[in-house]
């Protein structure tokens, strides 16, 4: 694909472009003084990833265990269906942080995280982690060339709808891939570049074309790849010598189905989804496209775990770690002299956030 603003193009054209397009008020943002009221929260807290994510995940799976072995459509099964999924979905989203570490750091958080969580709901961290800083760069955010991105609130309101509802095929899908496509990209190179581009990253625009890895990526992937795999063919082995039951396939997607029912919900609420055009954007027009939920902390937090309902606040600090983005969305509206602006991007609540992207999609569709 082709950039949508040529690379030869001086940076000040670029910045007085993206400043008159979609959001010109994004200009008088005070980005300097948002930066200098968080400079001190930079710093990831190792002991609160490892604690919250071995808790998510540790709780997320005994919930699976239980639902495989409590009776079938009992009110035990169907409370741990839930706290499965919530736990779950939780330790899936650290995803996003593993995105955002900087290269050679958290290398065994990582691995863990792969081992426990990633390879065993089959979206191993390589599937993620370029796609994501791709789509926090000014270059790429909003444009054709990010994966996470389409401009809902300018389309057709049907497609709100059928994004949410492909969850139902997914998982059938991310099983479908390491299970059948992953041995098939051992036995052909071309056939393993088609599916790294074509089938191997969580975004949201099916027609996104992943850039070929680079030199010193192509073997972590295929380890990823392979081990995923074997993952797969592991709990299919289970259960052809009958130590897994058929309930844990039912159970292991229907978690993982409404897991991505609640990532859907939450990434409708994420942007407001107006580029329309797929134009080039500064980061002060970012965070104007995006969106703050601040909510109640316990109950938007299930909906949005580890940091994600300050997704605005977010991109104007995309390397904050999660556990510091409330404090920083509170510290900019309280102190900051003029918060108009920052607050512009703030919603109620996921229902008012999706809400109103309907009503705008709607309103586009009538124009």
């Amino acid at each position: 694909m082709q950039a949508v603003i040529g690379k030869n193009i001086d940076s000040d054209h670029v910045e007085k472009r993206a400043v008159s397009g979609a959001h010109p008020e994004a200009a008088d943002f005070p980005l300097k003084e948002a930066r200098r009221l968080v400079r001190d929260l930079w710093k990831p807290n190792a002991r609160i990833y490892w604690v919250d994510f071995s808790l998510s995940t540790g709780i997320g799976w005994g919930a699976v265990a239980v639902a495989v072995l409590a009776p079938f459509a009992s009110v035990v099964q169907f409370t741990a269906l839930l706290i499965a999924t919530l736990a779950l979905y939780r330790a899936v989203i650290f995803i996003h942080e593993l995105a955002h570490f900087p290269k050679g750091t958290f290398t065994g958080f990582r691995r863990f995280w792969n081992a426990t969580c990633g390879m065993p709901l089959m979206v191993p961290a390589y599937t993620y982690a370029d796609v994501h800083i791709d789509h926090h760069k000014p270059q790429h955010y909003g444009t054709a060339e990010d994966g996470e991105y389409l401009p809902f609130a300018v389309d057709q309101p049907w497609k709100i709808i059928a994004f949410v509802a492909q969850a139902f095929i997914v998982p059938l899908l991310l099983a479908a891939r390491y299970s059948v496509l992953m041995p098939l990209t051992l036995l052909n190179g071309k056939f393993r570049t088609y599916i790294w581009q074509r089938a191997s990253s969580l975004v949201i625009d099916f027609a996104y074309v992943r850039p070929n890895p680079k030199k010193d990526q192509v073997n972590g992937w295929l380890i990823e790849d392979i081990l995923t795999g074997m993952y797969a063919y592991t709990a299919i082995g289970l259960f052809y010598m009958d130590i897994l039951p058929l309930a844990f396939f039912v159970v292991w997607y229907v978690v993982t189905f409404s897991i991505f029912v609640l990532n859907g919900l939450r990434t409708l609420a994420a942007h407001a989804y107006r580029n329309g055009g797929r134009e080039r954007m500064n980061r002060q027009q970012e965070f104007l496209d995006s969106v703050d939920i601040p909510g109640n902390r316990y109950i938007s937090s299930l909906w949005a775990p580890v940091g994600l309902r300050f997704h605005a606040t977010h991109h104007l600090f995309p390397g904050m770690p999660y556990h510091a983005l409330e404090s920083a969305y509170f510290r900019l509206k309280d102190e900051l002299p003029d918060n108009r602006l920052f607050l512009a991007a703030s919603r109620k609540n996921l229902l008012s956030a999706v809400a109103q992207l309907w009503r705008e999609a709607r309103a586009a569709q009538k124009r």
